[in-house]
């Protein structure tokens, strides 16, 4: 039998209802660290998170409804307060929604390679993308980043050196909320863990 996904309002941002930049203390009712993951899936990553870290307000942005709905269903039966889940397209939201200076860290997490040639231009990391995280980012805050493809590693190992500048690599450690074994603890890596994909990871810090 197939789960019964419940809508939990409390939980959602609806973008229809954005007409400037977010004030994150003002959905969340109260001044903390914002993380925001890039692509939510499921919620996997962004439950353990808010459970292990009540003090922190996390977002999750995912385009693809089936799993929208399945995030938003599982953080509201979690009771999670410190959750905020948002049905859009992640390029726009960051460009046009976020505050300068607003965020801790950015999860980005085994996001879409577009493999084909054709489509390596929907890709997410590009330098245009870049500055807006950037744009974004506090000093001192993080980008994080998984990905179980070798060659957009390489792509997205370039871009984020392309910003030397600005930004320095750092150690990636696992996720507080991963298994042994684990970076993330998401879906999409324990899937690819067990298909026995490698995976890459690499995290930058914004001087």
């Amino acid at each position: 039998m197939s789960r019964i996904l419940k809508n939990f309002p409390n939980v959602i941002i609806d973008p229809q209802n954005l007409t400037g930049k977010v004030d994150f203390d003002v959905i969340f009712g109260r001044n903390a660290p914002v993380h925001i993951e890039i692509g939510s899936g499921k919620g996997t990553f962004l439950v353990n998170q808010a459970k292990l870290h009540p003090e922190t307000n996390l977002t999750g942005i995912e385009w693809a409804n089936r799993y929208y709905r399945f995030a938003v269903d599982r953080v509201g039966r979690w009771n999670l307060t410190n959750v905020r889940i948002i049905r859009t397209d992640a390029v726009k939201f960051i460009a046009e929604y976020i505050r300068d200076c607003s965020v801790d860290c950015f999860h980005i997490y085994f996001p879409d390679p577009w493999p084909k040639k054709r489509h390596h231009k929907r890709r997410f990391f590009n330098i245009a993308n870049l500055d807006h995280l950037i744009r974004c980012l506090k000093p001192q805050s993080t980008i994080r980043v998984a990905t179980d493809y070798a060659e957009y590693f390489e792509q997205i190992k370039n871009v984020l050196s392309s910003r030397a500048d600005i930004l320095r690599q750092i150690d990636f450690l696992p996720a507080d909320g991963a298994q042994i074994g684990e970076w993330v603890g998401s879906n999409f890596e324990r899937k690819y863990i067990k298909e026995n994909r490698p995976i890459f990871t690499l995290a930058v810090q914004k001087i």
